[in-house]
């Protein structure tokens, strides 16, 4: 017989704390529904949906790890998914033993309203709290994933991205001026520019068409990106910004890509920015993410003699 194990009264009482958590997170959720927001897929296919949706070069094995998941029961989503043609696969570049899973523009149709349905759930439940309780509630799911989770190189250090909330547009202008005056020499008119960007979004903030994102580690700002409204079929998006410490993680790269997918889900056609044509980091994620450079403008700006872009991406 296998032997009972000896727990300590603390160790009861933290055994019960989390299966109480537990409880109560899965009722929160809704993940006891079979079938997800009246839609006809259960709670691991939607997970599936999600991660073809946002990670890219994803294998069957990746997936099975991701999400713990019994290899035959994931062939068998895979190759319903297949049939339905929601996912399409194709060799890996790298290793031809390998497939690479991705979905068709029929699976992102068919995953975006359950995406923009899972975000309102989400919103309507964070708008009952405050702001300040709404950063505690993010903070403290950021504590759970780093202490429980098994990061690889680039996830050991763990960031999240949040809605704005009071005091974020003064750090963004504050940030926008030091970080491009120290690095590029740009003047005062930058960060006069930016603080005009963000004043006019906060007065004019349209939920349903604009977003900005404020990427946060342990607490600290550390990145911002904005989409507002430019027409009602084009999106801009604005102000992409990562501090020096937090480059290299790839941030840069998913908040444009937040972007992008925000824009399609709120039902624009088009995409566009303005940059310069020396920030060839910012450029270099423009490019890999499918815009296009469409025009180029000398021009005398923030003390410089500068060339500035226009880049657009069709939705």
């Amino acid at each position: 017989m296998p032997q009972a194990s000896v727990a300590s009264p603390e160790l009861d009482q933290r055994i019960a704390a989390v299966r109480r958590f537990n409880r109560f997170y899965t009722r929160k959720i809704g993940v006891l529904s079979e079938g997800l927001w009246d839609s006809p897929f259960s709670l691991t296919e939607v997970r599936v949906l999600y991660e073809l949706a946002h990670r890219e070069n994803l294998t069957a094995s990746d997936l099975a790890r991701e999400l713990g998941l019994d290899a035959g029961y994931l062939s068998r989503i895979v190759s319903q998914f297949e049939k339905r043609g929601y996912l399409k696969k194709q060799p890996s570049e790298n290793d031809g033993r390998q497939t690479i899973l991705s979905l068709t523009a029929q699976g992102r149709e068919v995953f975006a309203p359950l995406e923009a349905r899972s975000n309102q759930e989400i919103a309507g439940m964070l708008r009952e709290l405050p702001a300040e309780e709404q950063a505690s509630l993010v903070g403290a799911m950021s504590a759970i994933e780093k202490i429980l989770g098994e990061p690889g190189p680039l996830e050991k250090v763990s960031y999240i991205f949040r809605p704005h909330q009071p005091g974020d547009m003064g750090w963004v202008a504050h940030r926008h001026g030091v970080l491009y005056s120290r690095e590029y020499g740009w003047d005062e008119q930058f960060e006069a520019l930016v603080a005009e960007i963000v004043a006019k979004f906060v007065q004019n903030f349209d939920p349903k068409k604009e977003r900005c994102w404020i990427a946060e580690r342990d607490g600290e700002i550390i990145g911002s990106v904005f989409v507002v409204k430019q027409s009602d079929q084009i999106a801009k998006l604005r102000l992409l910004f990562v501090e020096p410490a937090a480059r290299g993680l790839g941030i840069g790269r998913r908040l444009v890509e937040e972007c992008i997918r925000f824009a399609r889900q709120a039902g624009y056609r088009k995409m566009a920015l303005w940059t310069q044509s020396n920030l060839t980091a910012a450029r270099a994620i423009y490019e890999k993410t499918g815009f296009r450079l469409v025009k180029e403008e000398p021009t005398h700006s923030f003390g410089h003699d500068l060339v500035s872009e226009t880049w657009e991406l069709d939705l």
